[in-house]
């Protein structure tokens, strides 16, 4: 889910940036410190903007740096569990599918894909049923759950993981093409 947060934080101003304005130096500041970065609270961290509320600065002894109290905006993409969301498969690999969900790809282990048996095709690269015959490859358009969320202290390092087997979700195509349920009475 993507969210907006205020954040009020202290800002060290190094005096390489003493020339500089001091809301432009603020800004590179907390762009370089926090964005495309994974907070645990936040979650990754998009874009920073809007600094404000800039106190006058202080210095302490030995430290030739200024400290600025400073409020500002950050964008953020945090994976919350059974998020339902629609994302496009980014490479097909033997044991699942990866499928982009905005700044982060997720897995879709092979067993999670469908209710049918998959064979891996690697000459396509993609993924095929035994029954259904219903093929699953890079750039195909599919609905997604997240099952599993393993927040690290880096975007490589998190671990998100999916599900498309519940009814409802999978490749967009295979929604469309399935019947609608019957109604009882």
């Amino acid at each position: 889910m993507y969210n907006i947060t205020t954040v009020r934080n202290t800002v060290r101003v190094e005096p390489k940036y003493f020339s500089a304005k001091l809301e432009e130096a603020i800004r590179q500041i907390v762009r370089e410190r926090y964005e495309r970065k994974v907070d645990k609270d936040f979650g990754i961290v998009l874009c920073v903007w809007n600094p404000r509320e800039i106190s006058r600065g202080r210095v302490i002894p030995g430290d030739g740096a200024s400290y600025h109290d400073v409020t500002f905006d950050i964008l953020a993409y945090k994976p919350e569990l059974n998020e339902v969301f629609e994302g496009e498969v980014t490479e097909i690999v033997e044991f699942g599918a990866f499928v982009r969900m905005g700044p982060i790809d997720g897995l879709v282990h092979l067993s999670q894909i469908t209710n049918d048996f998959l064979s891996y095709d690697k000459k396509i690269p993609a993924f095929i049923g035994r029954e259904s015959k219903k093929v699953i490859r890079k750039g195909d358009d599919v609905l997604a759950k997240i099952s599993t969320v393993s927040m690290k202290n880096s975007i490589p390092e998190t671990k998100i993981g999916l599900t498309m087997r519940p009814e409802g979700l999978g490749k967009l195509d295979w929604i469309r093409e399935e019947p609608a349920p019957k109604k009882k009475g």
